[in-house]
């Protein structure tokens, strides 16, 4: 969430961002932002003047009473109740300001980076790395729905059986490979200094707001409405959120977790190709990697989260490409953000597998997620997050790119987490 201060004080660089994120309406949610500030400013001055000359009275009215002057005492105690009455009034009118603003504020979407290409659509996405020879696979070749039936690793028809679409069962070396990789994931993250996680997989509506999940995607979590909980759509959620309304040292920056969770997503409602399988689902395992970092090295950390990513597709030897995503492609909390895309050979396409984000302070302001620096000010931090990795996407990859005559192969990396070389 943006602060108000920010706003108020740099319209014109606010309302610039956002027409680079192709936001409509976007002037007039400015400046119902900075009308409604400026009547609770008014508000809180009102009564701050209020409780003010309460004070003073009370103070006169200790002094009659102290030299025995209680008729003077009680004419300013007439005053005193209508002022606890004007009070009460303006205190009632400054929470519904208030929660007025703040629910406006919930509305507007982070600031691109200078760095974020214009754009409306993901046809306007920069590519910025490619690596990787794409494979040449034999005639009988096919995608990876026909090679987990193929090879009875995945069953889709009895996932939906037993709960719908969008929830596969791993069967097998599907399994097998399904666990070899979460745990490939997590050494990875671990060696590179992040520390594992393993957090609740629902989280209160706090938490939702915390990382701007809500309100922006609500329709998109499953939620358990006697409770008030929603499933994870990542564990960007409850990772980032134990940090919030957290006061950090400088010292303690910055801090690297990482974590294994089921992901639960209602998006997946479309039919067609681009969804069959793996490409899309309600229900799906992805290891997560959170940054908290100082707002002068955040930047350099999301480079350096991008270089561990691609040490890891590096190593699975999947061709693979990286976007700078456009204004309009964005996520809405994101002021910077890389896609990776592995290509899928049997469907000749390419397929993301992990963003990776910087949220400068967006997070952090909701979350009330500090650090006091070196002047001993409370300044916020700055939070980063990446996917490392989503496995749908790279599973499919797999299956489909190490496809041969003779069985899928299994990447070198893989084999001592999965006790197999070869799926036949």
């Amino acid at each position: 969430m943006l602060q108000v201060a920010f706003i108020r004080e740099n319209k014109e660089i606010v309302l610039n961002g956002l027409a680079k994120r192709n936001f409509k309406d976007a002037e007039m949610l400015i400046d119902e932002i900075i009308s409604t500030d400026e009547i609770r400013r008014a508000t809180q001055t009102e009564l701050d003047d209020v409780l003010a000359a309460s004070n003073t009275l009370s103070k006169e009215i200790g002094q009659f009473m102290k030299f025995g002057e209680h008729q003077k005492a009680a004419i300013i105690k007439q005053k005193t109740v209508l002022l606890r009455d004007q009070s009460k009034i303006l205190t009632d009118t400054l929470n519904e300001v208030s929660d007025a603003l703040q629910e406006l504020l919930y509305l507007v979407p982070n600031i691109p980076s200078e760095k974020v290409p214009h754009g409306k659509t993901p046809e306007d996405n920069e590519v910025v790395f490619e690596h990787g020879e794409i494979p040449t696979l034999h005639k009988n070749a096919v995608p990876h729905w026909d090679l987990a039936k193929k090879y009875d690793i995945i069953d889709f028809d009895l996932g939906n059986k037993i709960t719908g679409a969008g929830f596969p069962v791993y069967k097998g070396k599907g399994a097998r490979l399904q666990r070899a990789l979460i745990n490939y994931f997590i050494d990875k993250n671990a060696a590179a200094g992040y520390i594992e996680i393993l957090p609740p997989f629902l989280v209160n509506e706090a938490s939702g707001f915390g990382t701007g999940q809500l309100p922006d995607k609500e329709g998109q979590m499953y939620k358990c409405e006697v409770d008030n909980l929603y499933l994870i759509p990542t564990a960007e959620v409850p990772v980032t959120n134990l940090y919030r309304d957290i006061l950090l040292k400088e010292s303690e920056l910055p801090i690297l977790n990482t974590a294994y969770t089921p992901c639960f997503r209602r998006e997946a409602g479309s039919y067609g190709a681009h969804v069959r399988g793996l490409n899309r689902l309600h229900q799906f395992d992805k290891v997560e990697i959170v940054r908290i970092e100082h707002p002068k090295n955040s930047y350099a950390a999301l480079e350096g989260m991008v270089e561990h990513v691609k040490d890891i597709l590096n190593e699975l030897k999947l061709p693979y490409r990286i976007l700078k995503l456009c204004g309009g492609d964005m996520g809405f909390t994101s002021a910077l953000t890389y896609d990776f895309e592995v290509f899928s050979t049997a469907q000749d396409k390419w397929l993301e597998i992990s963003s990776v984000s910087n949220f400068e302070t967006y997070q952090a302001n909701r979350l009330k997620l500090r650090f006091k620096n070196s002047e001993g000010k409370n300044e916020l931090a700055h939070t980063l997050n990446g996917s490392s990795l989503a496995l749908p996407r790279v599973l499919a990859g797999l299956l489909e790119n190490y496809q041969t005559e003779d069985g899928i192969k299994i990447p070198a990396v893989l084999i001592p987490y999965c006790g197999f070389d070869l799926i036949k």
